[in-house]
């Protein structure tokens, strides 16, 4: 009878150490990103939107001859999340379209994102034509973090021009980021 607890209790303890290894986060596949810069606020959760870290939004066109071209060699030089500043990696995408740093509340509860960076024309539910002044308020389409998609945004800045889509070695947990979404060129450097 003492075997068989001794056995309950090891696959009970296991199991419920699988379980919990489960709940954590992984910046290795995540593609959020949000605003570092002084007074702003930085994302809480790290894990990626399943099965849209890898895609691009409808409709944005490939650049036809942007500084970086895919598989370029670069360091980055935005803070947009922890461990990204002076991070190496490598171009997964460039593309040309309208950008834009948004504040938003998450559609799922928590703190106001303000001033995060990027967001492109093509994830934005808007009626309104070509560049969307600071000011103008506007829906997400965009998943880079929980919460994002669905959000009503107010435009913070915005520009025409490339944005890159990277990928990274987290500079302090020392894993891959995949498919960042974006930067833009002044963002860059290559190496």
């Amino acid at each position: 009878m003492k075997i068989i607890k001794k056995l309950f209790v090891l696959l009970f303890s296991t199991a419920f150490l699988a379980g919990m290894a489960g709940c954590g986060s992984s910046q290795a596949n995540s593609s959020p990103s949000s605003s570092s810069s002084s007074g702003e606020s930085k994302p809480t959760m790290s894990s990626p939107m399943p099965g849209s870290a890898s895609r691009v939004p409808l409709g944005i066109k490939v650049a036809r001859h942007p500084r970086y071209k895919v598989g370029s060699s670069v360091t980055i030089k935005a803070s947009h999340m922890s461990g990204m500043k002076n991070a190496k990696g490598t171009v997964a995408g460039a593309y040309t379209t309208n950008v834009y740093s948004v504040t938003y509340k998450p559609v799922n509860g928590g703190p106001w994102i303000k001033n995060h960076k990027w967001v492109v024309q093509e994830e934005l539910v808007t009626n309104k034509k070509g560049l969307l002044k600071k000011g103008t308020r506007v829906k997400l389409n965009a998943s880079h973090m929980p919460g994002m998609k669905g959000a009503t945004a107010t435009i913070e800045t915005s520009r025409h021009g490339h944005v890159y889509m990277v990928n990274y070695k987290d500079t302090k947990t020392g894993q891959w980021v995949k498919h960042h979404k974006w930067v833009t060129e002044d963002e860059l450097e290559a190496r």
